[in-house]
C-alpha cells in the first residue's frame, strides 16, 4: 500500500486520498511526495479528468512532516548536507507549485485543471501547506479540528511554501500569529482569518462540486495574477515598511534573539516579499536549510517532538505490565495542588473523590474547577453541559470511606512527613489492597514517605507543577521499593490527563528541583556580589528562559525558598554547602518581603500586585558593584549551575534516560528551549569546551562548578551525550 491513492469517478473528478498505512494520523514522507507527484502528473495528463480533490482516508487530514525525514535528507547528502537539504526542500516546492499551477498556460493563466482540498479534521504543518497550494480549501465543520502551522514551536518554520503563501495571502500582520506563534484554530476561525475558504458538513462533496464548476479565473492565485499587491504593503511601501519594523521589534521582544528560527522566518518573509513568487520560494528554502543546519534546530526537534512524543507514548513504561488506566481517583487535600489535580482528572473523564478536613474546605477545592469552567464558558471554549458533566465527576467530601473503591490515590496534603505518614496509614486502612498510593511532593524523599505504607511496592511519587492545569510535565519518582505496576499506573494516569511524564529515581529534590534550585541560588549569589538584578534577569531571558531567576523568586515566594533551605540544612547537617544566597533569602524573609504574594520582594508592587520595578533597598545591604560582569559570564554561571546538576543526576542514576533529562528541563522550568535541554546544550558546546569552562568557573567562583567525572571522561574521549547514551535510551 502507498500513502496516496487515486480514483476517478464517473464525472471525471480524480479523488486523491492520503492514508498512511498503520498510522492513526497522516505524516508526510519523502517517498509519499514522489507518489503524490506521479498521481498529479497522471491526473493532469488524463483528458478524462476534469479536476482533482485531495482528501484524507482518516478522521484528520495530516499532522505534518515526518521530521526524521529532514535528518535523513541531510545525512544522505554526505559531505554537503546543506545542499542535500536545499535540494530536497526544493523538490517539495516543485510538486506543490505544480499543484498550484495545475497545467495552466504560463502566459494566459488558462487551461489548468481545478484542484481542491477537503479536510475532514486537523491539518497542521505540511498538512496545511499542501492545501494552501490547491485552488480552494474545504474543511469539515469539526470543532475538535485544529488548523495551522506550529513549526516554530519545535525550532523550525514552515518551509514547504507555507511561509511564502500565507504572507502573500494574508499579509505580514495577518500571517504573523500563525507563523511566529504557531497558532492553531478551529475551522470556523481558520475561515474567518482567511486560512481556508469554506467550512461545510461534507467537504469532499463540496470540493467535488466546486471542481466541476470552477472557471479559469478561479484557479489563479492572487500572486500569479497581473497587478498583485501584497496585503498591508510590501517592504518598500510606506505601510509595509512600518509593518516590517513592527514585526522585527515583536520578534526580538518575544525571543530576545535566542531562537534562530524566528529570525530566519522573518528574513525569509522580508527578502521573499521583494521578489517574484518563485524566487521567494527559493529564498524560503535557503533560510529553511539555514535553520535545519543550526544545531539548535536539531536539538529542539529531537527534544520537543521526537523525544517528547516517545515519552508520551510510553517509552519508559514497564513493558510486561497490563493496562493500568485509572477509573476512580482519590485526591487527598483540596488546596491549590489537589484542586488542580482534581480538575485535570475530571477533564480526562475520571471519577474523582476530593478529600479535605471538612466539607467547606473540600467544596472550596471543587469550586476551583467550577471557576475554571466558568472562564471556559465565557470564552466559548466549553458548553454549560460539559461543565455539569465535569462537576458531576468530582465528589468533594471529608469522608475517607468514599475512597474504598479507588484504584489510585494522590496525596497532596501539607509538606510535612508526619502529616503525610498519618494520612497514608488512615487511607491504606480503607482502600483496596491493589490500589496504588502516590504522594505529590516536590522535595520529600519518596523512600522515606513510603515507610508509613504497608505496601511500599505500591507507593510512588507523582510530582505536579503549579498550576497543574497549565504545566505540561509530571515527574514520577520511584522509591527504593516501588514496583513496576506502580510505575505503569502513574505513567498510564499521566497519559490519560494528556501531560508528558518523566520517571526518575528517588533522591533529594528528585530531578527538576535539583536543577532549578541552583539556578535561583546562583542568581542570589550574584546579587550579594553586587551584580544588578536587571542584568541577571535579562541575561536569563536572552537565553530563552520565560522569566529571569530574580523574577521567578518573587513568583514562587521567598519564604518557600527559605523553608526549603532550612529543611535541606537540617537533613544534610554538616554536609550542607552554606552560601551568601541563604543569608539574602533569610534577610528578605525577616523583612516580610516574600514576593508577589506580599506585594514586596525583589520587586516593588502596586496595590493590585503589578510589578513597579526592582526594589532599590536591596542595595543598602548589597551595594551595586561599580563594574558589572560580562553578560556571557552571567549567562554561563546561570546555565552551568543547572546543567552540571543534570549531569550529576545522570551520573548518580537519578535520571536513567537522557531524553527525560532534556524534555523535563524544558517543560518543567522553561530551560532554554532553543538548546534542546541541558544535555543537548552540552552536546552543542562540546564536552571538551564544557569541561574546560567548568575548570575556569570553579577556579573563579568555587567548587559548585567542579566538572563531574562523567563529563570529564566524555571530554577526554570527545563524546556527546546523545552519542554515548541515545542507544540505551531507545532500548529502554
Amino acid at each position: 500500500m502507498t500513502d496516496f491513492t487515486m480514483k476517478t469517478d464517473a464525472d471525471g473528478v480524480a479523488i486523491i486520498t492520503w492514508d498512511c498505512p498503520g498510522l492513526t494520523m497522516n505524516v508526510m514522507k519523502t517517498e509519499a511526495f514522489r507518489v503524490l507527484d506521479d498521481l498529479i502528473d497522471q491526473a493532469l495528463a488524463d483528458d478524462a479528468v476534469k479536476g482533482i480533490v485531495i482528501t484524507s482516508g482518516k478522521a484528520d487530514f495530516a499532522g505534518g512532516m515526518d521530521l526524521n525525514e529532514l535528518g535523513a535528507m541531510r545525512d544522505a547528502a554526505g559531505d554537503n548536507p546543506a545542499q542535500g537539504l536545499f535540494d530536497g526542500v526544493m523538490q517539495m516546492h516543485t510538486v506543490l507549485r505544480k499543484i498550484e499551477r495545475a497545467g495552466m498556460d504560463p502566459k494566459t493563466n488558462k487551461g489548468g485543471k481545478p484542484i481542491a482540498s477537503a479536510l475532514p479534521g486537523t491539518a497542521v504543518g505540511i498538512g496545511l501547506e499542501l492545501p494552501l497550494a490547491t485552488h480552494r480549501i474545504f474543511a469539515a465543520d469539526n470543532s475538535k479540528a485544529k488548523i495551522g502551522l506550529p513549526e516554530i514551536l519545535v525550532g523550525i518554520f514552515p518551509g514547504g511554501g507555507g511561509t511564502t503563501r500565507l504572507v502573500r495571502k494574508l499579509g505580514v500582520m495577518g500571517a504573523s500569529s500563525f507563523l511566529l506563534e504557531g497558532k492553531l484554530v478551529a475551522p470556523d476561525k481558520a475561515k474567518a482569518a482567511g486560512l481556508i475558504d469554506e467550512v461545510t458538513a461534507d467537504p469532499v462533496a463540496a470540493a467535488r462540486d466546486w471542481v466541476l464548476n470552477a472557471k479559469d479565473a478561479d484557479l489563479v492565485k492572487p500572486w500569479d495574477a497581473k497587478g498583485y499587491k501584497m496585503p498591508g504593503g510590501a517592504p518598500y511601501h510606506p505601510a509595509g515598511f512600518m509593518t516590517f519594523v513592527g514585526a522585527t521589534a515583536m520578534v526580538h521582544g518575544k525571543t530576545q534573539g535566542a531562537f534562530p528560527a524566528a529570525k530566519a522566518l522573518l528574513s525569509a518573509v522580508y527578502e521573499g516579499a521583494l521578489v517574484p513568487f518563485d524566487t521567494a520560494l527559493k529564498i524560503e528554502a535557503r533560510w529553511f536549510t539555514n535553520v535545519l543546519m543550526n544545531p539548535s534546530s536539531s536539538a529542539m526537534i529531537r527534544s520537543l517532538f521526537v523525544n517528547k512524543e516517545a515519552l508520551e507514548k510510553g517509552a519508559v513504561r514497564p513493558k510486561d505490565v497490563p493496562d493500568q488506566r485509572v477509573k476512580k481517583l482519590g485526591v487527598l487535600g483540596a488546596g491549590m495542588m489537589g484542586a488542580g489535580i482534581a480538575l485535570v482528572s475530571a477533564q480526562a473523564g475520571m471519577q474523582v473523590i476530593l478529600i479535605d478536613r471538612d466539607q467547606a474546605a473540600a467544596d472550596k477545592g471543587k469550586a476551583y474547577t467550577e471557576a475554571y469552567l466558568d472562564k471556559g464558558i465565557a470564552r466559548k471554549k466549553i458548553t454549560p453541559e460539559k461543565k455539569e458533566t465535569m462537576l458531576g465527576l468530582i465528589t468533594a467530601t471529608p469522608d475517607l470511606d468514599q475512597l474504598k473503591d479507588c484504584d489510585l490515590i494522590i496525596e497532596a496534603v501539607f509538606e510535612d512527613p508526619k502529616v503525610k505518614a498519618e494520612m497514608t496509614q488512615k487511607v491504606e486502612a480503607i482502600i483496596p489492597e491493589d490500589c496504588i498510593f502516590a504522594s505529590n511532593t516536590s522535595t520529600l524523599p519518596i523512600t522515606g514517605l513510603a515507610k508509613a505504607s504497608k505496601r511500599p511496592e505500591q507507593f510512588i511519587g507523582i510530582h505536579f507543577f503549579s498550576p497543574v492545569e497549565r504545566m505540561l510535565l509530571v515527574e514520577i519518582i520511584k522509591g527504593r521499593e516501588t514496583g513496576p505496576r506502580a510505575v505503569a499506573k502513574a505513567l498510564d494516569y499521566v497519559r490519560q490527563i494528556r501531560k508528558t511524564p518523566i520517571v526518575v529515581n528517588d533522591a533529594r529534590f528528585f530531578y527538576c528541583n535539583r536543577c532549578i534550585i541552583p539556578y535561583g541560588n546562583e542568581a542570589a549569589r550574584m546579587v550579594t556580589e553586587g551584580v544588578a538584578p536587571v542584568l541577571i534577569d535579562h541575561a536569563a531571558q536572552q537565553l530563552g528562559f520565560p522569566v529571569g531567576p530574580i523574577q521567578l523568586g518573587d513568583e514562587t515566594s521567598i519564604d518557600l525558598a527559605a523553608k526549603i533551605t532550612r529543611a535541606t540544612k537540617e537533613a544534610m547537617g554538616n554536609d550542607y554547602p552554606a552560601s551568601e544566597a541563604d543569608d539574602l533569602v533569610f534577610w528578605m524573609e525577616d523583612l516580610g518581603r516574600l514576593g508577589r504574594k506580599s506585594k514586596a520582594g525583589y520587586f516593588d508592587y502596586d496595590d493590585k500586585g503589578k510589578r513597579l520595578g526592582y526594589w532599590k533597598g536591596i542595595h543598602d545591604k548589597y551595594p551595586l558593584a561599580e563594574e558589572q560582569p560580562d553578560l556571557i559570564e552571567v549567562q554561563e554561571r546561570l546555565m552551568f549551575a543547572q546543567v552540571l546538576e543534570a549531569v550529576r543526576a545522570l551520573e548518580e542514576g537519578v535520571v536513567e534516560d537522557i531524553r527525560e533529562a532534556d524534555v523535563g528541563a524544558i517543560l518543567a522550568w522553561g530551560f532554554a528551549p532553543w538548546s534542546g535541554g541541558p544535555l543537548s546544550w552540552l552536546d552543542i558546546l562540546g564536552a571538551p569546551y564544557a569541561a574546560e569552562r567548568c575548570d575556569q568557573l570553579e577556579a573563579k567562583f568555587g567548587e559548585r562548578f567542579k566538572c563531574p567525572a562523567l563529563l570529564r571522561e566524555m571530554a577526554e574521549k570527545n563524546q556527546t551525550f546523545y552519542g554515548r547514551f541515545a542507544a540505551r535510551a531507545q532500548a529502554a
